[in-house]
């Protein structure tokens, strides 16, 4: 069994990017943005590449340095490490922005994807569908997949997984998400238990 988690809001404590946004003072903007997205009343394409072009003028070295330091849920993170061959981070975040936290978890992601600029800085090349995400691993493993996401753009993972976990533990899942999913989750702890035993049911 293949356990596929949303970044933001599930393996994070934190949304990611409305805290790279407090670099440029654009705070709220961007949670109003980030807000709207989770609830599914804007396109997750389209609302990343405006957030993107806010952020995009933050250098990548302060960028990675911010993520860094982003909090992870204790139990969620040392569930990925002891069992990261099982284990993918699926997030619309971008690949090299997110890339310590991905080696700090040490599983694969599947991401939005970067390429350098005619200046050496980054442009976005592509935003990450979760539903073919999904299929891609599904096809790698030739294994049953579980998501685990809270949002609205998680839904197309769901759609595409065998089993699906609504998560609240840091903010409530959207209707959509708690509608579709198999089980709920409601913390960290809760969400580990119930991936162990899915994966004691699955030998």
């Amino acid at each position: 069994m293949i356990f596929a988690f949303d970044l933001d809001g599930t393996v994070t404590l934190d949304e990611t990017l409305p805290l790279l946004s407090r670099e440029l003072g654009l705070e709220d903007e961007m949670k109003r943005l980030t807000d709207a997205t989770l609830r599914g009343e804007i396109d997750f394409k389209e609302s990343f590449r405006m957030r993107y072009e806010m952020l995009r003028a933050i250098p990548i070295g302060r960028i990675q340095e911010i993520m860094k330091n982003v909090r992870l849920d204790e139990d969620i993170a040392s569930f990925i490490k002891s069992n990261k061959d099982r284990c993918f981070i699926v997030t619309g975040n971008l690949d090299k922005w997110i890339e310590p936290i991905r080696d700090a978890l040490g599983c694969r992601a599947y991401t939005s994807e970067s390429a350098k600029d005619l200046n050496g800085g980054l442009r976005l090349s592509s935003v990450l569908d979760k539903g073919d995400a999904i299929r891609s691993i599904k096809n790698e493993t030739n294994d049953k997949v579980v998501a685990i996401g809270e949002s609205f753009n998680d839904i197309p993972m769901f759609e595409a997984s065998d089993l699906s976990i609504a998560y609240g533990g840091v903010h409530p899942p959207v209707e959509e998400a708690s509608r579709l999913a198999d089980y709920i989750a409601s913390s960290g702890k809760e969400l580990c238990d119930l991936l162990t035993f899915l994966s004691g049911q699955n030998k």
